[in-house]
C-alpha cells in the first residue's frame, strides 16, 4: 500500500462523532479525507474545517460536511501534512501555499495530528526552503528586511507571474539553513509589517504519524517522546 496512503488513513482513526475536525491540504492528508468521507457515508457525524480552496472542493467531493467559524465554538482536531519534520516534532509547512490558513486553524485545534512519509522526518529544519507569506503592498520592502537576516528570500513565481495564495498575498521561499534559532526566526519575521505569516510550525504538533524502517505505521506523541 502507498506509503501515503497508509499514513493519511491512519489520522482518520482519530476523528470521533460529532467533532469538528481542521482539514489540512498535501497529497498524504488526501488520504485522510477520503477515509474521513467514506466513514462520513456510513454514518460519521462530523463537520470539517478547510484549510485552502483546494481541500474545500475535496472535501466537498468526499461528501464531508463543512462548517463556518462563526458557526462552531472549537476545533476538537485538526489533521495536515508536513515539509519537514524534526526531531522536536517542529514543522515547516507552506509547500503548498496554505500556511497562514494551517496555522490558523492548528493553532485553534485541541489536537493537531500531524501526517508525514519517512521522506519528510529530518534531524534538523531547513534543507526544504521556508514559505514566508507576505502582502503585495510594499513587497520589494518586505523581501528586503527578510533578506537582511540572511534568510535568501525568492519570490514563488506561478506561470511566470507572482504565485497568490488563497488570502492574495504573494509567498517568498527563503533557507533557513545558517541563520537563527527557528523560534527566533519565527518571531522575527512576523515583527516586520509586510508578514503575514511564515511556515514554521514551533510547538504546535501534537502527535506526528510517520512509518518506522519495516515500513510500520507509528504514532510519534509530543508528550511520551
Amino acid at each position: 500500500m502507498d506509503e501515503k496512503k497508509r499514513v493519511g488513513e491512519k489520522a482518520a482513526d482519530f476523528v470521533e462523532d460529532g467533532m469538528v475536525v481542521g482539514l489540512g491540504t498535501g497529497s498524504t492528508v488526501y488520504y485522510t479525507i477520503m477515509k474521513l468521507g467514506q466513514r462520513v457515508k456510513e454514518g460519521l457525524n462530523i463537520q470539517g474545517i478547510p484549510t485552502s480552496v483546494q481541500t474545500e472542493e475535496l472535501a466537498k467531493k468526499a461528501g464531508i460536511p463543512l462548517a463556518n467559524f462563526k458557526d462552531i465554538e472549537q476545533i476538537d482536531v485538526a489533521i495536515d501534512g508536513a515539509d519537514e519534520v524534526d526531531t522536536n516534532l517542529d514543522l515547516i509547512k507552506g509547500g503548498g501555499g496554505a500556511l497562514l490558513r494551517e496555522k490558523i486553524i492548528a493553532k485553534a485545534a485541541k489536537k493537531f495530528i500531524v501526517v508525514a512519509t519517512p521522506f519528510k522526518m529530518v534531524e534538523k529544519l531547513g534543507a526544504f526552503r521556508l514559505p514566508v507569506e507576505v502582502v503585495p503592498f510594499g513587497a520589494e520592502l518586505t523581501e528586503k528586511h527578510i533578506r537582511e537576516l540572511g534568510n535568501d528570500p525568492i519570490l514563488r513565481l506561478f506561470e511566470g507571474k507572482p504565485y497568490k495564495t488563497d488570502n492574495g498575498n504573494y509567498i517568498f521561499d527563503c533557507d533557513i539553513s545558517h541563520t537563527l534559532h527557528t523560534k527566533e526566526l519565527e518571531e522575527k519575521l512576523n515583527m516586520f509589517p509586510g508578514v503575514v505569516e511564515n511556515g514554521l510550525f514551533i510547538n504546535m504538533s501534537d502527535i506526528v504519524i510517520s512509518l518506522d524502517q519495516e515500513k510500520n505505521v507509528v504514532l510519534i506523541d509530543r508528550n511520551h517522546k
